[in-house]
């Protein structure tokens, strides 16, 4: 069975992974500065970086480990809203998105699917968490599910209880305020078994997998 994966999702200090407002110039609504420890080039794997295999570099690379599909929020796409315009905007990542599987974009509005040479494909979908897993798990030939943000779409699978493993990195600094990943979900780690570890560069990386019971 694929699992629902979470991975290099970062937090601060405070509980908060992005800003209230997303623009083109501010993607992640304010919150841009949690993300200067974050080395992007190791989600391909520690042979994609001629740097040192540092322990940050080396859990960022599981992102892609035997992932089929990815699921997102729309906020992660894109800064639009509402209607769907025909401004020829294709995502953050230009013509060269790093997913390299079809991705589910969670949206109340219908728009055709993008696709891309490397193999990435953008697929728009108006549903619930549960539909919305399923919908993926077609697309994904067996692998797993990554769920790859923004906090209110975690949120939202977490408290549907879909969620398999999270790896989160709590960054050290403030952000004061933003979208939480945590509202609504008191005692979720009860779900879970957790480890963590730090890195010298002041991350703290948390794995949470799903308890089993026996």
């Amino acid at each position: 069975m694929s699992k629902v994966r979470v991975h290099n999702f970062h937090v601060s200090l405070d509980g908060y992974s992005a800003g209230d407002t997303i623009t083109i110039e501010s993607p992640m609504g304010g919150a841009e500065r949690m993300f200067t420890r974050f080395d992007g080039r190791a989600i391909d794997g520690v042979h994609a970086v001629s740097d040192p295999i540092t322990l940050d570099r080396a859990l960022t690379s599981t992102w892609g480990q035997g992932i089929g599909a990815e699921i997102m929020g729309r906020g992660k796409f894109g800064p639009q809203s509402g209607e769907w315009t025909d401004d020829g905007w294709r995502g953050w990542w230009g013509e060269e998105p790093p997913f390299g599987t079809p991705v589910v974009v969670l949206t109340h509005h219908r728009r055709e699917p993008l696709h891309f040479d490397n193999g990435t494909s953008f697929h728009f979908l108006d549903a619930g968490p549960k539909e919305a897993l399923e919908y993926a798990q077609d697309l994904a030939n067996g692998q797993d599910i990554r769920l790859g943000g923004g906090p209110s779409t975690v949120r939202q699978f977490l408290a549907a209880d879909l969620v398999d493993f999270l790896h989160l990195v709590t960054v050290p600094m403030i952000l004061g305020g933003g979208v939480s990943m945590w509202d609504g979900l008191a005692d979720i780690q009860e779900r879970f078994t957790i480890e963590s570890t730090s890195s010298a560069s002041g991350l703290t990386h948390h794995f949470w997998n799903r308890a089993t019971t026996a």
